[in-house]
């Protein structure tokens, strides 16, 4: 199998370390995080100008003619930098949607407007009750002549607070639990009878939680087909964990070398605590967790173009993989640091923040579990 980059791929790769290193300095980050708007648009703007958002977009589409392997190359730079801009809701997620399910003229209206970046999307799919079960919705949208009314509540919504635009999943018919019956529309997020509750996240992103009461949609808001969309969101969840497991792994990675620069820096009885055996065999450990983390995450990529079933092996898979092997690093890089770690003075504790909060999204260590070993014994 090969693992080698396209020349493309290589020159976006640099370009954006070098944006990363310039714009996402820990400093630079911290402020922007406690800024009352929590991220940069002239960041998302940048990243218009060069052609990120337009990636993973077919030429037909208006983008770049890229896919997963180019999603994971943007987060794994992204991993290293925290970058907080809202990739994976606004390019995978809705785009996901949109180019897999989306008409003509859903295309030629949304796919634009990402590319250019003048439109920020939110991927509106959780719900309290849920528990990771994408089909446990009590959002509901009924018909209402040629279009629907939606009455809901979805919560930690990612990015919602600088959307311009939700992707709402809804349940059109059946029970609560039910495979079938639910839909997918995008909404506008200024349309009547939507209420959001912003909220900072731990790792440093922002959130709301989204209230919709009797808010109108019309027919042309629903993307694919009424009442078969689980597939859908299933595919397309599915290459957002791949994506962020690509982030984490970009995360990981500095983390690392973090705490190995600490450990020759820090002294204890006169000497750097790298010198010892014990911390030096803890960080080959952390090593040889962010390689597997690597190899799982490009492999699970790659199958994503595969069947459904080996889809969804691989990307539990990795999801196991890369959640075990981000609490493994985080837990050790902040053990190594010792008590400076947990506070905001060093940037590790940042990385930590980002490398726990992993594992709650899109299902966690113990859900892509069960899911794995469910698909192995099918």
């Amino acid at each position: 199998m090969d693992f080698n980059f396209t020349e493309e791929q290589d020159m976006v790769r640099d370009g954006l370390s070098r944006l990363v290193r310039e714009s996402y300095d820990f400093e630079t980050r911290r402020g922007v995080v406690a800024s009352e708007s929590g991220w940069r648009p002239e960041i998302w703007a940048q990243l218009a100008e060069l052609g990120i958002l337009g990636m993973p977009f077919s030429e037909e589409d208006g983008g770049f003619g890229g896919g997963g392997l180019d999603s994971l190359v943007v987060m794994e730079e992204f991993g290293k930098g925290l970058v907080v801009e809202p990739f994976v809701p606004t390019v995978v997620c809705a785009g996901g949607f949109l180019k897999h399910a989306g008409t003509a003229e859903q295309k030629a209206e949304h796919i634009g407007g990402i590319v250019s970046g003048e439109r920020i999307y939110a991927f509106a799919y959780a719900e309290p009750q849920g528990r990771y079960d994408l089909s446990d919705l009590q959002t509901t949208a009924k018909k209402d002549g040629s279009g629907y009314t939606l009455n809901g509540h979805k919560a930690v919504v990612i990015g919602a607070p600088w959307a311009t635009h939700l992707v709402v999943t809804a349940r059109t018919s059946g029970e609560r639990r039910d495979k079938d019956g639910i839909s997918v529309f995008i909404v506008e997020k200024g349309a009547d009878g939507v209420v959001t509750r912003d909220y900072p996240t731990v790792d440093g992103r922002r959130a709301s939680e989204v209230y919709f009461e009797n808010v109108s949609v019309a027919g042309d808001a629903l993307i694919g087909e009424d009442g078969a969309a689980l597939p859908l969101i299933e595919l397309v969840t599915d290459e957002a964990i791949a994506a962020q497991c690509a982030e984490a792994c970009g995360a990981m990675k500095v983390a690392h070398a973090m705490t190995v620069e600490y450990s020759r820096q820090r002294k204890q009885f006169g000497v750097p605590i790298g010198s010892f055996q014990v911390l030096q065999h803890r960080m080959v450990d952390m090593f040889t967790e962010y390689e597997q983390s690597v190899s799982m995450t490009y492999l699970a990529t790659l199958k994503l173009e595969e069947s459904e079933r080996d889809r969804k092996l691989n990307v539990s898979a990795a999801k196991v993989r890369v959640g075990q092997a981000a609490h493994y690093i985080g837990r050790d890089a902040i053990q190594i640091h010792g008590g400076m770690g947990m506070t905001d003075e060093l940037a590790i504790g940042s990385y930590f923040k980002r490398l726990t909060i992993f594992d709650s999204e899109f299902g966690n260590i113990d859900h892509h579990m069960k899911r794995h070993v469910a698909l192995s014994a099918g």
